[in-house]
């Protein structure tokens, strides 16, 4: 059993609630909500409307939300899924139409329903307390009054500065100043996105002062009302740049946001050990992390050294095959024919284990549950590293250099209130260098629409009205029936990989949550990207460089084409759990600005 000598900051523990995001700004707006009585429901949607205005390159108004929680009036675990979908007219003829044959990672055309929104309030109407204004105060003062640019923003901002100055002039208006890009240190304000959420917040309440029929309105005004509207005229009026090199009017409209609504389901699980795993469903890469879990439940986790070759290596190839089936078989299960029972069957899981052996693998290999053949004809045309596309494009939310640097992300908040409410949510999209921003709104929208193949074979097959298989992928766990974690991060592909470790580290090899956060971690990137361009590197293993060079060698020797990145360079991880009355949280160091709070 591996422990770490030190950690970079303590496991927070008290009774009274536990707030840990990815910014501590959010963190402070969450505590702040539980210190004037809110509850883990209220202190979430506070620190994520914050985190739209202080990460704003990792999300915004116009981006999704997928939520697993667990509220003590249902007594389960439940889902809540606010990923918008395809709008009508995104059909596989009219992207050929245009000649392509990937959808554009950025622009106009990969647009899917703004999510997020809905999600939140449907969120605070159902399981908060508190008032619209209580839980916007925080965003609108920081829109208003300016929040500190940080590295990331300033990197981003400054790579498609030209972008924005020659072809997106509305992102020009908002994120720079005189034609320039922000700096790190300076504050950055959005006037334009405060105005819209003060003019959502007037409207509601002086449509009612009862707190339900408030939220109502301002879902209504969003949806069906002037911010749809400016949405709708933006996407048909524009006619502009996107990643596929040439200009595109989109394809949603204000009928597209009046049909969706964000919704409840039941998350799928796996019992592991003492332990039940809930995630969100196969519309998203959740189950994943499950997958690998089947998969690595009797490989006797705990007898290998957290940071050992043998380790790594087990895992990695545990992903390879469970990530293998995520390609030819999750997809929206209201479209897709998703053999959920079968993949996370302990049968299944025993016949894809005897795949494991002493060799890294370099080969994408799909199971075949139920004798159904696989198709992973469009990944496999996909096949190739990225690399670094340069220019001024983004390559989606989470891709990470072959050094392991991040180039875009997401965010992530965790809260566990005192009466034991929990709930993990991981929202994005919405990226200010993704999207050109709705001039009336000072947001943009999601470009998940991206993770559609245009192949009518494929699981994740373009169609309206479907949900792109999202890899925005937060976790709770239950403990002997109770709940007991929320956990997750950004980091796109990466995110079930790195919430694993944290899980196995917990669990098989003792170390507390800071502990697990702060062991030197590593990912794979062997199975296909699910963002543009879509490539993949087989047997690409990235490794921070903590790790010990005998490790590395063996490793090496094994097959794996490993890839040595920085000493702190994989993940945003946070992390809460109430274990027997105490509540406990803690946050990642990496990035240097996600904090935990709690007392």
């Amino acid at each position: 059993m591996a422990k770490l000598a030190f950690t970079t900051r303590p496991e927070l523990q008290g009774k009274f609630g536990m707030v840990t995001t990815t910014h501590w700004l959010a963190s402070a707006a969450g505590m702040a909500t539980l210190e004037k009585g809110g509850n883990a429901f209220d202190a979430a949607i506070a620190a994520g409307f914050t985190l739209q205005v202080a990460e704003p390159h990792l999300n915004g108004p116009g981006g999704e939300l997928p939520a697993v929680f667990f509220a003590n009036k249902d007594g389960r675990p439940r889902v809540l899924c606010a990923q918008g979908t395809a709008p009508a007219g995104a059909t596989i003829d009219a992207f050929t139409a245009l000649g392509l044959d990937l959808i554009p990672g950025s622009g106009l055309l990969p647009a899917v329903v703004p999510g997020a929104f809905d999600g939140w309030l449907k969120l605070l109407s159902d399981y908060g307390t508190m008032s619209l204004r209580d839980v916007l105060s925080y965003a609108i003062d920081y829109a208003e009054s300016g929040v500190p640019v940080l590295p990331k923003i300033a990197e981003f901002s400054s790579r498609v500065a030209p972008l924005f100055r020659d072809h997106w002039k509305t992102s020009a208006d908002v994120y720079l100043k005189s034609g320039k890009p922000p700096e790190v240190g300076e504050w950055m304000t959005n006037h334009t996105l405060a105005a819209t959420y003060r003019r959502i917040l007037n409207d509601a309440e002086a449509a009612s002062s009862d707190r339900l029929r408030q939220i109502e309105a301002a879902r209504e005004a969003w949806y069906k009302g002037w911010v749809a509207d400016a949405i709708d005229r933006f996407y048909r009026k524009e006619i502009l740049l996107d990643s596929s090199g040439r200009a595109h009017r989109g394809l949603m409209t204000g009928d597209d946001l009046a049909n969706w609504h964000a919704h409840y389901e039941d998350p799928v699980t796996l019992d592991y050990g003492r332990y039940t795993v809930c995630k969100c469903g196969f519309w998203s890469q959740g189950p994943v992390l499950l997958q690998q879990l089947a998969l690595l439940r009797d490989m006797g986790l705990s007898d290998m050294d957290a940071v050992g070759p043998e380790f790594v290596h087990t895992v990695v190839e545990a992903a390879k095959l469970a990530y293998a089936d995520r390609e030819a078989w999750y997809g929206d299960p209201n479209f897709t024919d998703v053999p959920a029972d079968m993949l996370l069957s302990k049968a299944y899981a025993e016949e894809r284990r005897g795949l494991i052996s002493d060799i890294a693998s370099l080969d994408l290999r799909p199971g075949s549950p139920m004798g159904r053949n696989p198709n992973i004809a469009a990944a496999l045309a996909a096949d190739g590293d990225p690399g670094d596309i340069g220019h001024y494009w983004s390559l989606g939310e989470p891709t990470v250099t072959p050094m392991g640097e991040a180039r875009g992300d997401t965010v992530h908040i965790d809260v566990i209130d005192r009466d034991g409410n929990m709930i993990s949510a991981t929202p994005s999209g919405g990226w200010l260098q993704s999207a050109p921003v709705v001039p009336e709104l000072g947001f943009c929208m999601s470009v998940r629409g991206q993770m559609f193949w245009l192949d009518g074979d494929a699981a994740t097959s373009l169609e309206p009205g479907k949900r792109p298989r999202t890899t925005l992928s937060p976790s709770l766990a239950m403990r002997d029936g109770e709940p007991y974690m929320v956990w997750g991060t950004p980091g796109g592909d990466q995110q079930d990989q790195w919430s694993l470790l944290l899980f196995l580290h917990h669990v098989e090899h003792g170390m507390n949550l800071q502990e697990a956060i702060d062991t030197p971690a590593f990912h794979s990137e062997h199975f296909p990207g699910s963002f543009w361009p879509r490539g993949r590197s087989p047997g690409k293993l990235v490794m921070e460089s903590r790790f010990d060079v005998a490790t590395i060698d063996t490793l090496t020797e094994q097959g794996h084409k490993v890839q040595v990145g920085a000493d702190w360079s994989e993940g945003r991880l946070t992390a809460a759990a109430k274990d027997h009355g105490i509540l406990r949280a803690a946050a990642n160091a990496r990035g240097m600005q996600g904090y935990a709070a709690g007392r």
